[in-house]
């Protein structure tokens, strides 16, 4: 044996004891969880009450994993003399994870801040057909949400 290969030797060995003396980095997970990163990516929420039926989400979802029923309903004008109002009204909005790639580009799309990402990614299912959540389970994900971050110093919010 060459002295070189002597010293690599003793080196990689003093390394290997190193590592040994250290503690544990692995976290016993179910027993033990830890925290989320802040943007992390989990489960998608649906603010119900903002979603105006637009369509956006589901055309740009590339696993075409989203499914939205809509319907029309009159309202009265705004103000006195107008004419009344069409707007559209959200029967069905769900959300196959099955099929969904977590890929955020309905969260990004979609102008009317309707869906937002939760940090909550334990929501396992036995049977596949489980994972098709419906927007009172979507829904149900917001209370998940973090508040957004403040503003940064000198900036303006908008009207």
């Amino acid at each position: 044996m060459a002295l070189d290969e002597v010293t690599g030797l003793f080196k990689g060995l003093g390394v290997t004891f190193r590592t040994m003396l250290k503690g544990n980095v692995t976290t016993q997970y179910p027993h033990e969880k830890e925290a989320p990163p802040t943007r992390a990516r989990g489960v998608i929420a649906l603010k119900e009450e903002n979603c105006t039926v637009c369509m956006l989400c589901a055309r740009q979802c590339p696993d075409w994993c989203i499914y939205i029923e809509g319907h029309k309903e009159k309202r009265p004008p705004r103000r006195e003399g107008g004419k009344p109002r069409t707007v559209n009204a959200l029967d069905r909005f769900d959300i196959d994870y099955a099929l969904c790639m977590y890929c955020g580009i309905c969260v990004e799309v979609c102008p009317f801040d309707a869906l937002f990402w939760s940090p909550e990614f334990e929501y396992s299912e036995p049977r596949i057909a489980d994972l098709l959540h419906d927007k009172e389970k979507l829904g149900e994900w917001m209370e998940t949400v973090p508040d957004p971050l403040p503003l940064e110093v000198g900036a303006e919010k908008k009207k």
